[in-house]
């Protein structure tokens, strides 16, 4: 069996893992009726799958670093499965929380360890392929896993969703024991090395726009169906629907981004962006102000899709940004820049929470596109720093041979 069909089920994997993770927020009312909490308390299951996976990912990918692969990736995944199983059962909030925290934390050592696989065991020529492939699985999952998601939890109730991922996770746990072999990776780079880097201001100002930037996405997404049931009256299957207009538009964006980036420089992209998302997340409060519901779902839905398509244009531009700052340290950069998302995720989630409890859901925009501007002001000030300090002198030693 070659190789491209064991990235399948690491794929597949990844697609599990990303439907879990983005259907929370498309379902949150239910869940949040169904348990007797309110909405900004049922939030805080994103805030704890995303913080535990911000926190979690770096600590367990130092103390697996000398792991075999095969071995942690089937752990991992196992484990995200069996929480999965545990979060359909819950009849409580606690227990559903304290799963969602168990998925957070399998989810922050599977996909490190795919990538670190796919690395370990592709020639270099087909590297870059390798991790599309395995990051496909969680596109796929925005425009796909979710929205069916979100049909299947409106239909049959919001436990069936995580009976859905659970089988998912156990297709590819069968796959990967079948086709994937023991490799024993590189040694990670230790805890110290990976804070020593983060303190390099050019370094610390590129997270901190990583996390102020997510958190604004996310203090709508973390929302985002309570939001259109207010400002549009839409539940349910409308639900599904937008968000896989939002999820074409990720795709779309991630996807020409790419090219973007190449043509006129991340630095550039990254600005565009911000400047854009600021106007989307003022027009969405803005809309459902000024209008009332069956005029307002007319602005509303195109403005996500294009938030999708703007918002995911993002992360690979300010990938690319920060493996410019240090090319030689690119796996640890980039994996601080992995947990600055989900710490930003986490973040938005609590802010978002607060919007809705002490606000009104329609003036989630407004908190979003504050959000955006503070990055674009982190952004200019890391900018400034930057131009006026060399940056500093990298290590001797080459630590690209050390995964994230």
């Amino acid at each position: 069996m070659n190789f491209w069909t064991k990235l399948f089920y690491l794929a597949l994997g990844a697609f599990a893992i990303g439907t879990e993770s983005y259907v929370v927020a498309g379902v949150l009312p239910t869940i949040a009726a169904d348990l007797g909490v309110t909405v900004p308390i049922a939030g805080q299951l994103i805030t704890a799958f995303a913080l535990t996976y911000a926190l979690g990912s770096p600590l367990i990918a130092v103390a697996t670093g000398d792991m075999d692969r095969r071995r942690l990736l089937i752990l991992s995944l196992t484990t995200f499965g069996a929480f999965n199983l545990v979060a359909a059962l819950s009849h409580s909030y606690a227990l559903l929380f304290v799963a969602r925290i168990g998925m957070g934390l399998s989810a922050g050592t599977f996909m490190p360890a795919a990538s670190a696989y796919a690395v370990a065991a592709t020639h270099a020529d087909h590297r870059g392929r390798a991790l599309s492939i395995i990051y496909g699985g969680l596109t796929v999952a925005m425009v796909i896993g979710a929205p069916i998601g979100v049909l299947l939890g409106e239909h049959f109730g919001w436990r069936v969703i995580f009976v859905g991922v659970a089988a998912l996770t156990g297709v590819a746990l069968t796959g990967l024991g079948f086709t994937l072999q023991p490799i024993r990776h590189a040694a990670s780079a230790t805890l110290a090395e990976r804070i020593a880097i983060a303190r390099r201001p050019d370094v610390l100002g590129t997270l901190a726009v990583t996390v102020i930037t997510i958190s604004g996405a996310y203090t709508v997404y973390s929302y985002l169906a309570p939001f259109l049931q207010q400002t549009s009256h839409l539940t349910g299957d409308a639900v599904a629907l937008v968000m896989f207009l939002f999820g074409l538009g990720s795709t779309a964006g991630n996807f020409l981004s790419g090219a973007a980036v190449d043509r006129i420089g991340p630095r550039r992209v990254i600005g565009t962006i911000l400047t854009g998302l600021i106007g989307l997340f003022a027009a969405l409060s803005l809309a459902g102000t000024l209008f009332p519901p069956g005029v307002a779902r007319w602005i509303i839905v195109p403005l996500i899709a294009l938030w999708g398509f703007v918002g995911f244009s993002f992360p690979s531009a300010q990938q690319a940004y920060i493996v410019t700052l240090a090319p030689r340290l690119a796996p640890i950069t980039l994996s601080l820049n992995a947990s600055a998302i989900y710490l930003g995720a986490s973040l938005g989630a609590v802010l978002g929470s607060l919007v809705v409890a002490h606000r009104e859901v329609v003036a989630l925009g407004w908190a979003a596109a504050g959000c955006e501007i503070v990055a674009v002001l982190a952004l200019q000030f890391t900018r400034r720093r930057r131009a006026v300090a060399a940056p500093a002198a990298e290590p001797a030693e080459e630590p690209l041979s050390k995964a994230a």
